[in-house]
């Protein structure tokens, strides 16, 4: 259906003394042929936006394009029921950042309007999605995370079910005698409140408890998961094995992808595993099947394996214990030795247990461990005032108010601490002798002690069992970072994971405490409360919250090459028998990466396709070659490189006019057709800014910006084929905070393309 747009030019904020606000009017009006068109300061304020809604009741106006401000201001304001709603960033894009009154400044506003119009018409009529949905909550786990998530969701009105494999609920919290407060003035510890929590929840109406079980199958998707609950039994063994098996391809995956980027991206291998759609067989023994609509992870963790500590003697010596057997001792009342039971007079706790001094075995540690040893040293002390305790670490990690409960612990004449590496533990006598390298005296330093505590890491037990079991043709497992970690969006969403309406909590995160733990089993409630509810109104929950699109797939030219199958972060896509992908819409972040996948171009959104950014890139005026007038069409990616280049507005940094940005979802969803089109109209060079990705920075949609890298690699054959030189595209990766490399990038790219002739297709 044609759109009757109506096109409002905010000449406040300096556009109107900027820009020659008749002539950008004329584009819309004889260009365009728009239904209104009308230019006036602030349309935010309530008495223009009343002058929009009448123009859109007397108009029957259907869409509505706002030419001022970017669009991350005044979103609900130019929010109107039923109506498009499109942005051109006029202020922070063009004013701000150009000279006023210029030519290039007015053809850049200009190119933007055209642009702006063009996406509008593209705007398909497409109904949001809706279909029945459950709101109850599934929570895995039944210690101190998954009490605190079934509670938090029970007590917001949601029923919950709640899983604990073990007899009992409680987890390690239930075994441990002493814990931190996590409350002022962090200098000591108190009992276990846990059996408060457990009585909460059994006495709770919504909570219903499934012990002695475990997840069997996870089918569908957010709000409508289908979950087969099936008491323990000989089954869990052969799926922790299909666990670990899968654990080894994935991170061996994970490391191809970071390694050899341009192979791994395209890489999938054929074979699903044993639970992949449509092969897992109905079970026909005693089950429970329960729908919900999302589900909190709160499985918890286990203690890193000793057994690789033989250098510090475990396995060796009776009296080298773990610190989770030192909880155990301690919750005796009296210390005593293992190898005699004899009381302990003196301990040694090592917080770095690497082999090699130089390079410590941190793959699971954290300031947890610190923590841990510091509490254990407490043990001592109170119970033997004359005890003595030693902790030998390399980092001593005690963040935030847990300083206190260091500071008291330094002051504590019982206790000694010393920054450096254990060399060695031996045999030295009635007692063990343990040999240390002293950093800071950088000295050798020999103590004899009763007992030696290893401070081992906390693995997730998702690494290695089989937990979730979900019936995704991705796999029955939640992806995993090359660390063993459950992969997530663990920088700007922490709770998220890369399936949809599953969120981690607690340890199977990253290490914590159990006042940590059990707050963040409160946020994954409300994590999985808001995807529960926003599903039901068929939006998205993250990044892109409230988004009512979703892809549709032109499946009759389908050729089932699989690689939105492949390449979606968040397993979307099933596979039908044929081969042809099976959306689960619910799952869909909306980061449109299969769009760009797809080479059949079948995939589209509502407001977002191949053929309308393709239209918009078409629209733009391109000058002829003598006008030496260069045009550059930038894809930026609209959670970090959009609001970098606002930023750089803001600031008054002024780049080249003759830039021209298309926002996308994620950069992942760039096709390769957009690059040819830019070329093949004149285009003199593209450049790609998306998220920052690597250790220390995460793409939005997990892998979007990594994506983009690939496909540009493989864009030399096109460049070949139009007789262009390579250097004519570059990509690059930007954070929200680097806005002042904004102008850098796009003047140093204007440089490079100056070396070369203008682009021989201008005037096709």
């Amino acid at each position: 259906m044609a759109q009757k747009i109506g096109v409002y030019i905010d000449t406040g904020y300096g556009i109107g003394e900027a820009l020659d606000v008749e002539a950008l009017s004329q584009v819309a009006v004889k260009e365009y042929k728009v239904a209104v068109c009308r230019a006036e300061p602030y349309w935010s304020d309530p008495e223009k936006l009343a002058i929009i809604r009448n123009d859109i009741a007397t108009e029957e106006l259907t869409a509505v394009i706002i030419a001022g401000p970017s669009r991350r201001v005044f979103e609900k304001e130019f929010r109107f029921d039923g109506i498009i709603t499109e942005r051109v960033n006029l202020r922070e894009h063009v004013v701000w950042c150009q000279p006023p009154n210029n030519e290039d400044t007015q053809m850049l506003a200009e190119d933007y309007l055209r642009m702006g119009i063009v996406k509008t018409q593209k705007y398909d009529d497409r109904a949001p999605f809706s279909e029945a949905t459950e709101k109850a909550i599934l929570v895995i786990g039944g210690g101190v995370t998954g009490l605190h998530a079934a509670l938090g969701a029970a007590n917001a009105g949601y029923q919950v079910y709640l899983v604990e494999k073990e007899a009992e609920l409680g987890g390690w919290a239930r075994k441990y005698p002493k814990v931190f407060t996590g409350k002022p003035p962090y200098d000591e510890l108190v009992a276990s409140q846990v059996g408060e929590k457990i009585a909460a929840v059994q006495a709770s109406d919504r909570v219903k408890v499934f012990t002695g079980s475990q997840v069997y199958e996870i089918a569908g998707a957010p709000g409508m998961f289908d979950v087969i609950i099936r008491p323990n039994g000989p089954w869990v063994e052969e799926a922790n094995k299909k666990a670990n098996d899968w654990r080894a391809e994935q991170l061996a995956r994970a490391a191809r992808f970071a390694g050899e980027k341009q192979e791994a991206a395209a890489e999938k291998e054929e074979e699903v595993g044993a639970w992949g759609v449509g092969e897992r067989p109905e079970p026909d023994y005693e089950h429970t099947r329960v729908a919900v609509g999302a589900i909190v992870v709160a499985a918890g963790w286990r203690p890193e394996d000793a057994s690789k500590f033989e250098h510090l003697g475990f396995g060796k010596y009776p009296d080298v214990i773990t610190s989770v057997q030192m909880e155990e001792l301690a919750a005796k009342g009296k210390i005593t030795r293992p190898s005699d039971g004899a009381a302990v007079q003196s301990i040694a706790f090592i917080d770095c247990t690497g082999k090699d001094n130089e390079k410590p075995n941190f793959l699971y540690h954290s300031y947890v461990t610190s923590l841990v040893a510091l509490k254990q040293a407490h043990y001592l002390r109170q119970s033997n005032p004359d005890g003595r305790a030693y902790i030998f670490y390399e980092n001593m990690r005690t963040p935030g108010q847990y300083e206190k409960y260091y500071q008291t612990m330094q002051d504590d004449p019982g206790v000694f601490l010393s920054k450096g590496g254990v060399l060695g533990v031996s045999n030295g006598g009635r007692q063990l002798a343990v040999e240390v390298k002293d950093t800071l005296l950088a000295e050798r330093l020999k103590v004899s002690v009763d007992l030696v505590v290893l401070g081992v890491g906390m693995v997730p037990v998702t690494q290695d069992s089989a937990v979730v079991n979900l019936r995704y043709r991705q796999g029955p497992f939640l992806p995993v970072n090359p660390q063993g970690f459950n992969d997530s969006h663990f920088i700007c969403f922490p709770y998220e994971t890369q399936r949809t309406g599953i969120y981690t909590a607690g340890c199977v995160k990253q290490p914590m405490d159990f006042y940590q733990s059990g707050t963040d089993g409160l946020g994954a409630a409300l994590k999985a409360i808001q995807c529960a509810e926003l599903t039901a109104q068929g939006k998205a929950v993250h990044p892109r919250a409230g988004d009512q699109s979703y892809p549709e797939l032109f499946i009759t030219r389908c050729t089932q090459c699989k690689r939105c199958t492949d390449e979606c972060p968040f397993g979307m896509y099933d596979e039908k028998p044929d081969g042809t992908p099976m959306p689960n819409p619910t799952r869909c972040r909306r980061c449109g990466i299969c769009m760009g996948s797809c080479p059949e171009r079948i995939i589209s959104f509502r407001d977002h396709s191949v053929d309308m950014i393709g239209s918009m890139i078409k629209s733009i005026e391109v000058p002829d070659e003598y006008s030496e007038k260069p045009r550059v069409v930038v894809f930026i990616c609209e959670n970090d490189a959009y609001p970098a280049i606002d930023m750089a507005g803001i600031n008054r940094m002024h780049y080249s006019p003759f830039v021209r940005f298309v926002p996308l979802r994620c950069l992942g969803n760039i096709n390769l057709i957009w690059i040819a089109d830019s070329l093949s109209k004149g285009i003199d060079g593209v450049m790609l800014i998306g998220c920052k990705y690597g250790d220390d920075y995460q793409c939005h949609f997990v892998k979007g910006s990594e994506l983009a890298g690939v496909r540009m690699s493989k864009i030399t054959e096109t460049l070949q084929r139009l007789v262009l030189e390579p250097e004519r595209i570059e990509v690059h990766q930007l954070g929200i905070d680097e806005y002042a490399q904004v102008p850098v990038l796009i003047d140093k790219f204007l440089e490079t393309l100056s070396g070369f002739d203008p682009n021989p297709y201008k005037g096709f």
